[in-house]
């Protein structure tokens, strides 16, 4: 489909997170084979895909967890290739990794304690903090609970208010809905809905296909660490047919 990859590339000029032709390896294996996308201000992209597809590599490349192989990374108009996983957070590009992400044997008020630990100056953690809380009353209520006896939707929000927390531009949410109960994913939607009411972008990787694209501005899937497809989430269902269940059905 190559009239829906035109656009990924004229995409990438002026968008607050651009990525271009990100090729990946881990060890002597190809993850991804120059992947390109972007995020816009205020955007929420969903990037979707089979498992293995290349999707949480593709996050982890671009928060600094994993060293790309080649291609470039630009976020703020920084290329953000040379450096750390912590000052790419500090840059406001906050990566929410699958599996909750938080520190489970710690209060809810201590989790965002951590999250806030690199802002700068210091009076400014005390505002994060009250906003975030703001943002998510019920963790404010349960702030002095272990996170662990929190159910898992609430834990996943205290995943996503720990990233508020951060002061972020863009946050990388990955699969934050995985082996989650239907009532405990509305939670999770309704917390991302939230960051985007605050104005924050959105990357969105989701197991749930119709609600990423519900919630999306912009699709993009991958396959086999390549980009099939890219265009409006209005128009990719029939993408996500031709792309995403033919391939899981063929798994």
């Amino acid at each position: 489909m190559a009239g829906d990859l035109a656009g990924t590339t004229s995409e990438l000029t002026g968008a607050l997170l651009s990525v271009s032709d990100l090729h990946v390896n881990y060890g002597s294996a190809r993850a991804l084979f120059g992947v390109s996308l972007s995020v816009g201000k205020g955007e929420a992209v969903a990037l979707l895909g089979p498992n293995g597809a290349g999707k949480s590599t593709t996050a982890r490349a671009i928060s600094g967890l994993v060293q790309p192989l080649s291609g470039q990374v630009r976020f703020s108009d920084v290329e953000l290739q040379s450096l750390r996983a912590h000052q790419i957070r500090q840059l406001g590009l906050v990566y929410l990794p699958e599996g909750r992400g938080i520190f489970s044997t710690m209060s809810v008020l201590d989790n965002l304690r951590m999250a806030v630990r690199w802002i700068r100056p210091k009076s400014a953690r005390v505002e994060a903090l009250e906003q975030a809380c703001q943002m998510f009353p019920i963790l404010y209520q349960r702030k002095n609970q272990i996170a662990s006896s929190l159910s898992g939707g609430e834990q996943q929000m205290l995943s996503v208010a720990s990233g508020l927390a951060m002061k972020p531009k863009l946050l990388i949410a990955d699969e934050l809905s995985l082996g989650l109960a239907p009532k405990a994913v509305d939670i999770v939607i309704e917390a991302l809905n939230q960051v985007r009411r605050a104005g924050i972008s959105v990357l969105l990787i989701e197991q749930y296909v119709t609600r990423a694209l519900a919630f999306a501005d912009r699709a993009l899937i991958l396959q086999k660490g390549t980009v099939r497809w890219s265009g409006s989430a209005d128009a990719a269902s029939q993408a996500v047919i031709e792309h995403y269940w033919a391939t899981t059905a063929q798994e």
